[in-house]
């Protein structure tokens, strides 16, 4: 009987501490998607704004598909998106 609560024990530990390594990955990954979407947020505004200055009609807007589009492919999704814009100016 010591034995098999020996091992109990043990398989507990040893689960708790995987448990605790996959929350954290998890939180890790969702800061680090909200700190892409902030910034890709901020980067398409800057962007807009830029081009309006220089007198290019290309915006594209702040809506949760651009943002998610942001925080998942970050840089390229930006560039995605205003690619796409250009597609359809043309």
């Amino acid at each position: 009987m010591n034995t098999t609560l020996s091992f109990g024990v043990i398989a507990g530990a040893c689960g708790l501490v995987l448990l605790i390594a996959v929350l954290k990955q998890r939180a890790q990954l969702i800061l680090s998607f909200l700190v892409r979407t902030a910034l890709g947020a901020v980067c398409i505004l800057f962007v807009n704004d830029f081009l309006k200055e220089q007198g290019i009609a290309l915006v594209v807007g702040l809506n949760p598909v651009s943002l998610l589009t942001a925080g998942i492919l970050g840089f390229s999704g930006i560039a995605l998106l205003y690619a796409i814009v250009a597609c359809k100016f043309l």
